[in-house]
Parts: C-alpha cells; sequence; structure tokens
C-alpha cells in the first residue's frame, strides 16, 4: 500500500490542512519505538453519509450582516465540496431554538386548524442560508440532505404555556403537533428545500432556560408510532426517517430499549440522534450499533460551550476526539451546531454563548476560523459519502510526551476507505513533542516509520 499525499494541521504554524512532503513525515529515529500504528483495510464496518452542521437562526443572522462575497465564503468554506469542507448534511429548527433572536413559533395563537401557520420568522434568515447552502453544494456537484428539530411547541399547546423551561406536549395536541411537521415540512419543499430526516425533540430530558419539551422514552415511541409516522406516510411523505433522543450518549442505550418497546415504534424510528454535553460515553453507541443493527445512528450537535474562543487550539482537538470515536463506535452522519457566530457566541436569546468553528466581526466584515474548522475538515475533506470504515488502531506501551507516560487519548486514528478505492487515514497527536510510530499494513510483511508533530492533525491518503 502506497502513501500517495499527507496534509498537516499544526498548531503554532501555518499550516491548515496543508500537503507536506511525505519526506516530512518519515522518522530516521533509532532504538525502541514503542508506539504501532496498524491499518487493517479487509476488517471492515459501517458505512459514513457525511458531515454537517447546524442553520440556525443565529448564523443567518449573523451571516445576513456581512457583505456579501464574506458570506459566500462562509458558505462555500463549509458546503463546497471543491474549494471548501464538503459538507453532505445541514440541521434546521422548527419554531424557535436558543439560538434563534426571540422565542416565535409558526403558529403563535392557538390555531387547532394551522390555518394561520406562517413561514414568516423561517424565512427571514433560515430559509435563504439553506437555499445558498444547497447552490453551494450543487456548485461542486454535491447535494445536502436535511435534518428538522423542533424545541418546542407553541406555547399554547403546553402544559406550561410557555416556549422555554420544559413543560409537556398537552395530550389532546399530539396529532395536531404531527401534522405541524407534515406542515413545515411541506412548505420547506415549496421553497425548494427538502426535508429528510426529523428528530421528535431536541433535547426531550432537559429543563432548558431556553426553549424546551420534555418527552419520556415511551413518550417518543408512542409519538413516532401512532402519530408522526403515520402522518408522514399520510402525506406522502414516508421517505422521512424518524429519530429519537437527539441529546447526550450517556441516557442514549436505555433511551433506544426503552423507545422500542412501545408498539409500532419499531416500524417508524429509524434512528438515534445523540449530542456530546454529557462526556465520551462511547461506549453506550457501539452498543446500540451492535445490538440494534436496524438503528442508524446520527451525531447531531456538539459545540463548545461558555462563549467564543477565537484562537483557542484545544476546541479543534475536542473535535477530532469526538469524530474519531463516535466514528468508530458506528455513527453514519456527524452534525455539527452553528455553523457561524458572532465574536460575543451568539446571537442568543438568553445568553448561552458558544464557540463556532467559524466566527464573524461584524464591525470589521471578516471571518475567523477557528481549529475546529480545520480540524473537522481534515475528515470532511477527504472522507466521501459512501466510505466504509476499515480497522486503524494506534497501540503504545509507552510515550514519554505524555504526563502519565502512556497515551489514553493523547494520540488518535481513524480510517475510511472509499468509494473509489483510496484510503483515508486520519492520525490526532495532543501531545507536546513528535509522535514517532511503526506504520504496518496487516498483511504486509514491510513496515515503516513516521512521525506527527505535537499539537497536529495529519490526514493521509492511500492507495
Amino acid at each position: 500500500m502506497k502513501i500517495e499525499k499527507i496534509y498537516v494541521t499544526t498548531k503554532d504554524t501555518d499550516k491548515r490542512i496543508s500537503e507536506v512532503n511525505i519526506t516530512e513525515c518519515t522518522s530516521n529515529a533509532v532504538g525502541w519505538i514503542p508506539t504501532t500504528l496498524t491499518l487493517n483495510p479487509s476488517k471492515t464496518y459501517q458505512k459514513f453519509e457525511g458531515f454537517g452542521g447546524a442553520l440556525t437562526e443565529s448564523s443567518g443572522y449573523v451571516l445576513s450582516k456581512l457583505p456579501v462575497e464574506v458570506c459566500q465564503q462562509a458558505i462555500n468554506a463549509y458546503y463546497n465540496a471543491e474549494s471548501g469542507n464538503g459538507y453532505r448534511l445541514a440541521r434546521v429548527h422548527m419554531n424557535s431554538c436558543d439560538f434563534s433572536l426571540e422565542n416565535w413559533a409558526c403558529v403563535p395563537e392557538k390555531d387547532e386548524t394551522l390555518e394561520s401557520f406562517s413561514m414568516e420568522q423561517t424565512d427571514k434568515y433560515i430559509t435563504p442560508l439553506a437555499s445558498e447552502v444547497q447552490k453551494a453544494a450543487w456548485a461542486s456537484n454535491s447535494d445536502v440532505r436535511f435534518l428538522l428539530s423542533p424545541w418546542s411547541p407553541p406555547v399554547w399547546m403546553k402544559d406550561n404555556n410557555d416556549m422555554n423551561h420544559g413543560g409537556h406536549l398537552l395530550p389532546q395536541y399530539w396529532e395536531l403537533w404531527a401534522q405541524y411537521f407534515v406542515k413545515f415540512i411541506q412548505k420547506m419543499s415549496e421553497r425548494g428545500i427538502k426535508i429528510s430526516f426529523v428528530t421528535i425533540q431536541n433535547e426531550p430530558a432537559a429543563v432548558q432556560t431556553w426553549d424546551s419539551c420534555e418527552y419520556s422514552a415511551t413518550d417518543e415511541g408512542k409519538f413516532a408510532a401512532q402519530y408522526l409516522g403515520p402522518a408522514l406516510e399520510k402525506a406522502g411523505l414516508g421517505d422521512v426517517k424518524i429519530y429519537i433522543w437527539d441529546h447526550n450518549r450517556d441516557l442514549a442505550l436505555e433511551r433506544i430499549e426503552e423507545s422500542l418497546k412501545v408498539e409500532g415504534a419499531s416500524k417508524y424510528v429509524a434512528g438515534l440522534a445523540f449530542h456530546w454535553y454529557s462526556g465520551d460515553q462511547y461506549n453506550n453507541i457501539k452498543t446500540i450499533a451492535e445490538k440494534y443493527p436496524q438503528i442508524d445512528l446520527m451525531f447531531t450537535e456538539g459545540c463548545v460551550e461558555g462563549g467564543p474562543r477565537d484562537g483557542a487550539w484545544f476546541t479543534g482537538e475536542r473535535y477530532a476526539h469526538n469524530i474519531i470515536n463516535d466514528l468508530k463506535s458506528g455513527t453514519t452522519k456527524w452534525i455539527d451546531w452553528n455553523i457561524v457566530l458572532d465574536m460575543q457566541g451568539g446571537p442568543n436569546h438568553v445568553g448561552n454563548y458558544c464557540d463556532a468553528p467559524i466566527l464573524a466581526d461584524e464591525k470589521t466584515g471578516t471571518l475567523h476560523f477557528q481549529s475546529s474548522y480545520y480540524y473537522i475538515g481534515h475528515f470532511s475533506r477527504f472522507i466521501q459519502p459512501g466510505a466504509v470504515r476499515v480497522d486503524a488502531e494506534i497501540n503504545s506501551m509507552m510515550t514519554p510526551a505524555t504526563v502519565s507516560g502512556h497515551l489514553t487519548d493523547e494520540a488518535e486514528t481513524l480510517a475510511f476507505k472509499n468509494p473509489d478505492g483510496s484510503i483515508i487515514l486520519v492520525i490526532t497527536n495532543r501531545t507536546e513533542a513528535d509522535l514517532v510510530f511503526t506504520f504496518k499494513v496487516e498483511g504486509e510483511e514491510k513496515s515503516s516509520l513516521y512521525k506527527i508533530p505535537p499539537r497536529s492533525i495529519q490526514t493521509w491518503i492511500l492507495k
């Protein structure tokens, strides 16, 4: 097997997904080399479908405040497959979310006929952004599939009469809320945006100070089986896939098990969506993949909270750690949170400011590309839709540059075989020194020494 190209992004250098000469990555180290990276292309796992980001009202608003050419630069940076990160997925919200300018709904006042259903708020910033994202993908001969998620029904459908602070969907409105989904999907279709996936509720186990609504696992199974699934089917939208949970990894396994106990749920629940905010807990995702192979696994949200981290390096490393381990656990789609935020990490109508891979300075009309943008790109630019994960592992008896002397997650790797036959191998090094390793391909006698610089990520293309 031959290494054709190597790309690298390294802290405290100007290298950002930069192609480097392969000889720069080889090592002449002598003596005992305790670290080995083994690639086994014959051992295969799940098929991967692509990366994406969230087209929130806040992202749309921030981009609308920038010069047209700068706005287009940001969109191309994500969705153009030739010059950008090659995203193939996008998440949009139905009604407002925390990354909205205020609470709003498509039917704000009680109307059990839904005749007053209005896309006015959606059409201000979300629909135009979704259209531009689609155009950027089409311009590079790719496509975008859209995920729809609600944060809260209108206040009049809830038992707390509030879009914020949790609460529950009133039993008498379960059927109408399913029709609300149908209406929104049809309205988006009229605007040229086809919804391919829906989640029943964003973070259904959280009572937030922003837009939120609680569902038990049984409630989600029941809503899918008795209301949303049949409603979509009746409207000719049976190809729209329903995902449950859309919350953290910690409870993912027990939620899918409880939801699938509901009679009829297995017919309509296509997958489980999850976030990263409770910590790693990758074994829960891996167990679902192994125990429920019919259930698709989609990562739908992750960000660095607590405001913007302009110039920080750990943010990119966090993304790589999560992407590698989610994909190694069986995930088939991986969607980031806001694609663009302002320099405050907003706007956010309750002050829940966060970081984003691109921050925009509205005053100067400039974009600040964060380490997370480039780290994501090391995966999304090279792993093609339809790629199949193959086995790759780093093993080390000792690593002198780590605090403990042993590797935990300071160096990680992931590999996929693309439909064109190329092998994409991604390697990360979070230590403070060059990591020298022996590279072996299973079934081949030859092995060679390579190195990855400190605080770096590399993508190898092999044939």
